[in-house]
């Protein structure tokens, strides 16, 4: 049997994130073309924290 051939295709993405691209060498480190403060802010600004959601930071009890 012959293996077929991925087709190299360009994923959709949000706009702030076009030319993200990310890797896995042979070592299993992750290369990624973005840093990853930017990720982080992207990700901040974008979804919302599941966790964080219910929290009620504003009345602490002393």
């Amino acid at each position: 049997m012959t293996k077929k051939k991925k087709k190299e295709e360009e994923p959709r993405v949000h706009e702030e994130l076009k030319g993200f691209k990310m890797e896995i060498n042979s070592f299993g480190e992750i290369s990624s073309s973005f840093s990853i403060d930017k990720i982080n802010e992207f990700l901040n600004k974008n979804v919302e924290d599941k966790k964080l959601k219910d929290r009620d930071d504003q009345s602490k009890e002393d």
